[in-house]
């Protein structure tokens, strides 16, 4: 099985999920976020014309940000975010086709697993992190037994019911990434206050893993 593309260094291990973004608001609503200090944005297919508001984003943010999809399920779905110039490829599930797929165009990959068996399963397809979802089921604990098991190599990300008041519990499960839905982003919120909930999540990142 080829592999997509290793995750890369960020400077904090988040990634934003702006879940019902519409394109109007797309570049106002990343670039806060992208200035407050999060460089990875992940657009959920179910939003309002996701591609659209993927495409903006990847032209209005440095070449350094790490935009990409939430939610894609079709082989189509990673084409089409390849057209986009999106980089990112987030799923809730493992999919064989979509995770080959995404080894052609290289993309970076962090598939949904909640088992040993999908764990193992999504790094043999090359997954290039894993996707704990929702984590809120196993916690801390459950993600920990796991981690004892995995490649020390893997980056495991945690994402469903998580905020920054998770971060030092999480931490000392192994988790490295975070994705932060609703306690950083929903639709109707300002650009004010989104920017405002990035800092926040930004400043609770650098006390517990440190600034960079």
């Amino acid at each position: 099985m080829s592999q997509t593309a290793p995750f890369p260094q960020l400077k904090r291990g988040l990634v934003a999920i702006l879940r019902g973004l519409k394109p109007s608001e797309a570049v106002a609503v990343a670039g806060a976020v992208y200035q407050a200090g999060i460089e990875a944005i992940e657009v959920p297919l179910n939003s309002p014309d996701p591609f659209t508001s993927i495409a903006a984003i990847v032209q209005a943010l440095p070449k350094t940000a790490l935009i990409g999809a939430g939610t894609v399920l079709t082989s189509a779905d990673v084409d089409a975010l390849q057209g986009a110039g999106g980089r990112l490829l987030v799923s809730p599930n493992i999919d064989a086709e979509v995770m080959k797929r995404a080894a052609h165009h290289r993309l970076v990959t962090m598939p949904g697993v909640l088992t040993p068996t999908e764990a193992f399963l999504a790094i043999r397809l090359g997954a290039s992190a894993l996707k704990f979802f929702p984590a809120s089921v196993i916690g801390p604990g459950g993600i920990a037994a796991m981690r004892a098991v995995l490649p020390a190599s893997t980056p495991v990300g945690a994402v469903g019911g998580v905020s920054e008041k998770d971060f030092a519990g999480y931490k000392t499960a192994g988790v490295t990434v975070f994705g932060l839905g609703s306690s950083l982003f929903k639709p109707g919120m300002t650009v004010a206050e989104v920017a405002a909930r990035a800092e926040a999540a930004v400043a609770a990142w650098d006390a517990v893993f440190g600034e960079k």
